[in-house]
C-alpha cells in the first residue's frame, strides 16, 4: 500500500464504488488516525472517539458520491473535517440528552463549542503532523542511520547540535549537513504529495 497521505482526487473518485476495498483501506489509513486524535483531544473516551470515527466514515460513504472537486468550495479535507466536527457535536449533544439535560443546557453546550474555523484549524494541524510522520517513514530508509539520527535528534527532539554531534561521533558541521539533507528530502516529498492533493 502506498505511503502517500494526501487525498488524491483519483482516490476520492474511487470511494463512491463501495466495493473498491483498496481505495477504502487507503482512505481509512489516512484519515482514521486524524479523526480519532481530533475526538480524543476534545475529551472523548476511546470508545466514544471511535464511535465518532465510525460515524464519520459512514457519513463519507453516503455522501462522497456527491463530492466534486471545486476550489471555490475548498479542499476535500475541509469537507471531511466539517463532517467530523458535526459528528462530534452530535455525539456530545446526544450524551447530554441521555443524561436528561434540558434544551437550555443544549444551547449552552453548542454555544461553548469551538467555531468551525478553530476545529478545522486543529484538524489541519493534526493532518500536517500525520503528513510529516508519513513522509518521514517514506524517506527514512534512503538515508544512512547516522544521518537520520542526526536529523531526528537535532530537528525533531531539538537537542543541541553539539550534543548530537558528540553522541553520534560526528562533527557539528556533519550534523548540520545531515539535517539539511533530510529536511530537503522531506520537503520535496511533501510538496510532491501536495501537488497531487485533491481540492
Amino acid at each position: 500500500m502506498a505511503l502517500n497521505p494526501e487525498t488524491r482526487e483519483s482516490l476520492i473518485l474511487r470511494l463512491p464504488t463501495l466495493t473498491d476495498a483498496a481505495a477504502w483501506q487507503e482512505f481509512v489509513r489516512i484519515y482514521e488516525p486524524l479523526v480519532l486524535r481530533f475526538a480524543r483531544r476534545r475529551g472523548l473516551q476511546d470508545a466514544d472517539a471511535r464511535e465518532v470515527v465510525q460515524n464519520v466514515l459512514i457519513s463519507v460513504a453516503k455522501a462522497v458520491g456527491d463530492w466534486k472537486p471545486d476550489r471555490k468550495k475548498g479542499r476535500f479535507r475541509a469537507w471531511l473535517f466539517r463532517i467530523a466536527r458535526n459528528q462530534l457535536i452530535h455525539l456530545m449533544s446526544k450524551k447530554r440528552c441521555d443524561r436528561g439535560s434540558g434544551e437550555s443546557a443544549e444551547m449552552q453546550f453548542l454555544n461553548e463549542w469551538p467555531s468551525p474555523e478553530n476545529s478545522t484549524a486543529a484538524l489541519e494541524t493534526d493532518y500536517r503532523r500525520e503528513l510529516f510522520r508519513t513522509a518521514a517513514a517514506a524517506v527514512r530508509d534512503s538515508f544512512q542511520p547516522s544521518t537520520w539520527e542526526a536529523f531526528w535528534k537535532s530537528s525533531v527532539l531539538q537537542l543541541p547540535v553539539e550534543e548530537v554531534a558528540r553522541s553520534l561521533n560526528l562533527s557539528v558541521g556533519a550534523v548540520y549537513v545531515a539535517r539539511s539533507r533530510v529536511l530537503h528530502r522531506l520537503k520535496l516529498q511533501i510538496r510532491q504529495w501536495e501537488n497531487e492533493d485533491a481540492d
